[in-house]
């Protein structure tokens, strides 16, 4: 078991590891990598995921309702904690809800569980980043109009290979292939920039931001727990839902209050720290997952 954990989570960190190197003596524009990270390559490994034949959706519906109840469900459980610490809502209750399903879920998943959970770690992945640009939005800006969500490519994306996976339309697996190639580039990407972000580290909020990286995982954990019973989920989709319930707040909720002038530098405490304290939870709950005979 400590083999696998150790086989799932080196690269991880190495990769990120390597981004954070880099980033200390090269300082590379991270916002026009990002750009070209989430306008590009992971709109394609999304296409390319949901519009592979391989992996019927219908078989996913209640993994994404699971998704969606730990995203929503984090934030009606962590309200009264914010009030309690008299800490603003629209900066806490985010970071605790969407979390790193991109840069940190999907590669964990596929390490830990092999390509066969990639189709459950998109799903996840589409779930948070759906939520976050409209529930999300809606928090920090009540006004802000939902048709934004139709310019963000990997909203379109996500219509477009929905579409086709329902409609039963394959691909040429020529094509498919290309996609999955220029998709896979988005994994250690998402990594490697994730190191880069690790330089910002602001420690001025740790208090905050130790409580974040508790209160994250923390609620997700319990919010899924009851759903293991409630749901007949297959195996593999009970594992990636216990990593999604574990992970750290997302580097998307630091780059929309930035946006929002919605306290940034607390957020960036929130979601740093909580990347930091992924080095205690992920190690944990992977733990857990191999010895309870999930897989």
């Amino acid at each position: 078991m400590l083999t696998q954990i150790l086989a799932t989570l080196l690269p991880v960190f190495l990769i990120a590891s390597c981004g954070a190197l880099y980033g200390r003596y090269r300082s590379p524009d991270i916002q026009g990598i990002n750009a070209l990270n989430m306008e590009l390559f992971v709109p394609m490994l999304v296409f390319a995921v949901l519009a592979d034949q391989k992996a019927p959706l219908q078989d996913y519906a209640w993994l994404a309702l699971a998704g969606t109840i730990v995203v929503l469900g984090s934030g009606l459980l962590l309200w009264p904690l914010a009030r309690f610490f008299k800490i603003n809502p629209k900066t806490f209750l985010p970071p605790m809800m969407f979390n790193n399903s991109g840069n940190m879920g999907i590669p964990v998943m596929v390490l830990a569980f092999g390509e066969a959970a990639l189709p459950a770690a998109v799903v996840l992945f589409i779930v948070e980043m759906m939520l976050h640009f409209t529930v999300g939005l809606h928090m920090l800006n009540p006004h802000e109009p939902l048709r934004r969500l139709l310019k963000i490519p990997v909203v379109v994306a996500s219509i477009a290979g929905l579409t086709l996976n329902l409609g039963g339309v394959a691909l040429p697996s020529w094509l498919l292939e290309s996609l999955n190639m220029l998709g896979g580039v988005c994994i250690p990407l998402m990594l490697f920039t994730l190191g880069v972000r690790m330089l910002d580290v602001d420690f001025s909020d740790w208090k905050l931001g130790l409580l974040g990286a508790i209160a994250c995982p923390a609620s997700g954990l319990l919010l899924a727990w009851p759903l293991v019973g409630l749901m007949d989920l297959p195996g593999l989709q009970l594992a990636a839902l216990w990593v999604f319930a574990a992970l750290p707040p997302a580097v998307l909720n630091y780059m929309v209050a930035e946006q929002y002038r919605q306290e940034p530098h607390r957020v960036a405490s929130l979601v740093l720290i909580g990347n930091l304290g992924s080095l205690v939870v992920m190690p944990v709950t992977l733990g857990l997952i191999f010895s309870s005979g999930l897989l």
